[in-house]
């Protein structure tokens, strides 16, 4: 089985021994030739990735040119289309502090129980129509119900026969023999995020741990199930949280990994927490990319909010973006999605090809 899911680990400042700043790397060429001991096999140390996040801005464009190095050398200049569908929404009983959905959010979300198959068969076809070749299936609550989980598979199988799209569901906490259930009806990829650092998680949800995440994670690996796995950047975290977050599932070899920056939604806990800027977030996928080499790197959740106008320049590190609106926040058009991809002179693409 691919990946560490069950060993302890220190913390980034435990394991590397850090002092308050990181960052002495010299700056003529270093970026560059980070970017190409990455592609001869160099693992990133806790200090270098530190280092990226701690860059000064002049930096950027070099740290997104080694980012774009290693890219290009395994995904070329394609971009991996991804659309996604809330198939329940609301009604979960899961305090994450982020969440619109949670038992504790106030926020104004439209709510709703899983939606019938035919709903779920015609997302599918709309992320065809999109160039998707990514159809993602999202179920709010801690897990998903025999009931749910049997209408899935059985649409699942419907969809896969119709369309040449590779599913991913996200679903909540899964048992093994439900990530087998997943395996047989056709998808091909979970996802469940670990959201932020080991050392973090407690601040943000109290209704499950860290741990319990990790155990789903390994039921989806056991299940022979690719795995999809990120965080949320902005949370009040620190910098070291990040690292902690984007080495482990570097440890874990996750297929995809999604990045997502918190928007403070109206009426969640972290409602009042603002503090990204655009360039800051530039880090964070240039240093997910050089940590994470092969995986499809995402940008996903806070991409138009908290790129804005440099939303392009994010795509020298990621592959990969959601065309389409999110779980309960809008995304951009899809026309200014084909058309940013387009400037660039990337090419949209089903994911594989």
């Amino acid at each position: 089985m691919p990946g560490n899911l069950s060993k302890p680990r220190p913390s980034v400042g435990q394991a590397a021994g850090l002092p308050g700043q990181v960052g002495n790397l010299p700056h003529d060429g270093a970026w560059q030739g980070l970017g190409q001991r990455v592609l001869e096999g160099h693992r990133l140390s806790a200090a270098e990735a530190l280092a990226i996040l701690r860059a000064p801005d002049e930096d950027l464009l070099d740290l997104l040119a080694a980012a774009y190095r290693v890219r290009s050398h395994w995904f070329g200049n394609r971009v991996h289309l991804n659309f996604l569908i809330n198939a329940k929404s609301g009604a979960c009983g899961e305090d994450c502090g982020y969440c619109s959905q949670s038992r504790v959010s106030r926020a104004g979300i439209p709510r709703y129980p899983m939606v019938d198959a035919d709903e779920i068969f015609a997302g599918a076809r709309t992320a065809a129509q999109r160039g998707a070749g990514t159809y993602c299936i999202v179920v709010s609550g801690r897990h998903p119900a025999g009931s749910e989980l049997e209408r899935l598979t059985e649409v699942v199988r419907r969809i896969k026969r119709a369309f040449p799209l590779k599913i991913c569901a996200s679903l909540g906490l899964l048992t093994p023999e439900q990530a087998a259930q997943l395996k047989d009806c056709g998808v091909d990829r979970v996802n469940h995020n670990l959201n932020t650092s080991e050392r973090c998680y407690p601040r943000i949800c109290s209704t499950h741990t860290y741990q319990d995440r990790l155990a789903t994670l390994r039921a989806v690996r056991g299940a022979g199930l690719e795995i999809c796995s990120g965080g949320i950047v902005g949370m009040g975290e620190e910098d070291a949280d990040v690292v902690d977050l984007v080495l482990r599932l570097a440890e874990l070899r996750v297929e995809a990994l999604p990045v997502n920056f918190l928007i403070p939604i109206p009426g969640t806990p972290l409602e009042g927490v603002h503090g990204l800027n655009p360039r800051y977030c530039l880090k964070v996928l240039a240093m997910v990319r050089l940590v994470n080499p092969r995986a499809e790197v995402r940008i996903a959740g806070g991409r138009e909010l908290h790129l804005g106008s440099l939303q392009p320049l994010g795509l020298y590190a990621a592959n990969s973006i959601f065309v389409g609106d999110y779980l309960t926040t809008k995304g951009q058009p899809p026309e200014d999605d084909y058309r940013m991809i387009a400037d660039l002179g990337f090419e949209a693409v089903a994911e594989g090809a």
